[in-house]
């Protein structure tokens, strides 16, 4: 499931964490946002697969977002509400989602939603991971592997690695973290200076010295996939497939 990509948009910070903690235990690819203009930003770059909308949202009207999400014609909604009237439903349905669940609801029940959408998108099967060459992240047996050993990694350590490299790069705060990798609300961020120095001592060639995983100073934390890229032995005839731009890409069958 590691090329799913969900967007989870909800005004509620702990539903809005929780709801993402289970789908990335799911090894789906997660993006969150708050309110409308956010999320149309994260929509547009993105471009998920399935997006879980909150019909109430801070900046704005879910029912009418919906509609502009049902305009770009390439995800499937699954919209969630207080409202629980059938005028309500069929209102949301008629706005686009393709799928209605009233608050409050049951975990299992959400992540059934959820499974029968992306049924509904014809994808591979095939198990998938991310290779940044020296190292590679097992997104279904959630596994780390470095320089072609197995990294014995707990599971919050696993999601903190995984939120970071999904970032793709870009600087994330100890509270963007928490919110993305933690089940569970905490309320010290520093927890996150503790994990990632257990983290490093696992997958840094010099854990006093990193270089995959960077401070940015008054920001947080990034992963920095360019250094492995530029460690690893050049080959001749088998290179490994670029995008566009001319970078490798990260996601391949495992």
């Amino acid at each position: 499931m590691g090329s799913i990509c969900i967007q989870i948009i909800e005004g509620n910070p702990h539903l809005r964490s929780l709801l993402g903690w289970h789908l990335q235990q799911a090894s789906y690819w997660v993006c969150q946002s708050a309110g409308i203009h956010h999320a149309r930003e994260i929509y547009l770059t993105r471009q998920p697969t399935v997006v879980i909308l909150d019909s109430d949202l801070p900046d704005g009207d879910g029912i009418e977002f919906c509609r502009w999400l049902q305009e770009q014609g390439q995800s499937l909604i699954l919209m969630l509400s207080a409202r629980n009237t059938e005028a309500d439903i069929v209102n949301g349905l008629k706005a686009g989602a393709d799928d209605y669940l009233t608050k409050p609801f049951g975990m299992q029940e959400f992540m059934a939603r959820v499974e029968a959408l992306v049924r509904r998108v014809r994808v591979t099967a095939a198990p998938m991971y991310l290779d940044y060459g020296d190292l590679k992240i097992d997104l279904v047996q959630r596994r780390v592997r470095f320089k072609e050993e197995f990294i014995d990694l707990t599971p919050q350590e696993f999601s903190l690695l995984y939120v970071l490299a999904q970032a793709g790069g870009l600087p994330l705060s100890r509270s963007e973290l928490l919110r993305r990798a933690w089940p569970d609300a905490i309320d010290n961020p520093r927890t996150i200076d503790t994990h990632v120095l257990s983290l490093r001592k696992k997958i840094e060639n010099v854990p006093r010295q990193p270089s995959l995983i960077q401070t940015v100073r008054n920001v947080g934390y990034r992963f920095n996939p360019e250094i492995l890229n530029a460690l690893e032995p050049k080959t001749n005839g088998n290179t490994r497939t670029r995008n566009g731009n001319g970078q490798r890409s990260a996601l391949t069958s495992y």
